[in-house]
């Protein structure tokens, strides 16, 4: 019986151990979806609590950072659902303090002021694109081409087809460069003029 729990064990130490590999991935795809730096931090803790607490049902050798995104994602969106029901004072306080900035908690290797300035402002003019396109379009753009999934991945982890996935990033991406257009033309323009 003992060897049995020890066993247990260190198959969820083991567990753990992979889990913690990708981190840093499921960050990034959760601070894409809830645009707020301890909302995303939140939605981690609870995917690893939540992958922790079922880490039997997950099959050895399978691929474990779609497993913990598709877990990610279920959260996500239960969250959402909830919030839409439930409208909370503190909701209010959290707006007027103002977006984030996620460049200030990014450590860098001192750019310098005119480029953190630029890189502060394109991450921004992208975020707003980000949120202006429909959502169907936006999680596989986020998934693919920020969480680094393959396609395969992106459709195994939001159950749809492989092909769903190749048309809904092909729209997705016209959308942005639609949006970025204008912005993408100013800056050619003074580049040239350099």
């Amino acid at each position: 019986m003992a060897r049995g729990i020890e066993t247990r064990d260190k198959e969820k130490e083991k567990f753990s151990h992979e889990a913690m590999t990708h981190l840093d991935r499921l960050y990034r795809v959760a601070l894409h979806l809830v645009k707020e730096s301890n909302e995303a931090k939140d939605l981690v803790q609870e995917t690893y609590s939540r992958a922790l607490g079922s880490y039997e049902q997950f099959t050895p050798g399978t691929n474990m950072k779609a497993w913990l995104t598709t877990i990610l994602y279920n959260s996500f969106f239960h969250h959402r659902n909830q919030k839409k029901k439930w409208i909370s004072v503190e909701d209010n306080f959290a707006e007027d303090e103002g977006p984030s900035d996620y460049c200030e908690q990014v450590p860098t290797e001192n750019p310098g002021p005119e480029a953190l300035m630029l890189l502060k402002e394109l991450k921004g003019k992208i975020a707003d694109v980000l949120n202006k396109i429909p959502e169907e379009f936006r999680l596989p753009i986020v998934l693919v081409v920020m969480g680094d999934f393959s396609y395969e991945e992106a459709a195994e982890i939001l159950s749809c087809p492989l092909g769903t996935i190749r048309s809904r990033l092909s729209r997705g991406r016209r959308l942005i460069y639609k949006q970025l257009k204008g912005y993408i033309d100013i800056e050619e323009k003074v580049e040239r003029k350099k």
